[in-house]
């Protein structure tokens, strides 16, 4: 779905007060009846981040958590059976899941008389039931079930839906018939940094050249399509299509190829970017340089085999 920039500014004013819960993307429905349910939710959790980084460094100060911790304390003691943790980040405009780590990496604290080990508090987040205590497991799970924007259920979702799409546009290619190779293919022999899909013999789009297509399980904002650009689409535009050239580098842990012992970088061209939930209209403006932007698997596709039969 193409939004225009007034279009999405418009959700975006929505989103500015809702909170990561289940409820919200209640209310963007029924205001947006018109987009769809993952649109809106990747459009808010997009915006949501961003309200985040701009205070999180608040709650991490040491005088913040400790007042966050006394707090659930005291709350939990007189209401054990209330989602006290829950209500606490939402008092205070946080993510539910970022708030349950906090009190629990301080309760361990306590607990361990030292500093938890990461790999520790995130396999509690995962598994509250490993937490050693039973009240601030509930309110834990309570808090990670309820966030739609961060936690392990956030990520493995988001993980799940971004293997999906990779699996839904090689469905496409192959009922079109197209040959193609996929990023794991490209990393066994050896390539660097490469797309989703780099096309062995190259398509054509509404008479653009396409070699290689990236998928992107989300909604295309301005910020994050400005990251993708700088990050990712740009390194493989100004690569040259179709060749693979050994270059020296000092690769430390980094792997290189067995035969020469050198990195193989990719060299493609231009390609095709698939956002599946949809992008602001005005960011597909790069379609000269290189870059074409779509919200769906393209139906438009020529081949080769077309372009000759009608020359």
């Amino acid at each position: 779905m193409r939004l225009s920039r007034a279009e999405y500014k418009e959700i975006v004013r929505w989103t500015e007060q809702l909170k990561p819960t289940r409820q919200c993307m209640r209310m963007l429905r029924e205001r947006f009846s018109n987009h769809s349910q993952s649109t809106l939710l990747s459009i808010f959790s997009l915006e949501y981040q961003k309200r985040i980084k701009r205070t999180i460094s608040r709650h991490h100060a040491p005088d913040v958590i400790e007042s966050h911790y006394q707090r659930y304390l005291s709350k939990a003691k007189a209401h054990p059976t209330a989602p006290v943790l829950l209500d606490l980040a939402n008092e205070v405009d946080f993510s539910p899941a970022l708030m349950a780590r906090i009190i629990l990496d301080r309760f361990l604290q306590d607990l361990e008389g030292e500093m938890p080990s990461k790999t520790v508090l995130n396999n509690m987040l995962k598994e509250p039931s490993l937490i050693p205590d039973q009240t601030l497991a509930k309110n834990v799970y309570q808090c990670t079930v309820n966030d739609c924007c961060y936690g392990p259920l956030v990520d493995c979702i988001k993980h799940a839906i971004g293997q999906e799409h990779e699996v839904l546009l090689c469905d496409k290619l192959k009922e079109k018939n197209l040959s193609f190779l996929d990023e794991n293919q490209l990393r066994a022999r050896g390539y660097d940094k490469t797309p989703d899909i780099i096309l062995e013999v190259p398509i054509a789009v509404e008479g653009h050249i396409i070699h290689w297509i990236e998928s992107k399980a989300s909604f295309g904002d301005t910020h994050s399509h400005r990251t993708y650009l700088n990050e990712q689409f740009w390194s493989y535009w100004n690569r040259v299509a179709g060749k693979l050239e050994p270059i020296p580098v000092d690769f430390g842990k980094r792997r290189g190829t067995p035969e020469t012992g050198r990195q193989l970088i990719a060299r493609f061209g231009p390609g095709l970017v698939i956002y599946w939930y949809g992008f602001i209209g005005e960011l597909d403006c790069q379609r000269d340089r290189g870059i074409l932007l779509k919200d769906c698997f393209p139906t438009d596709i020529v081949t080769l085999g077309h372009a000759a039969q009608q020359d």
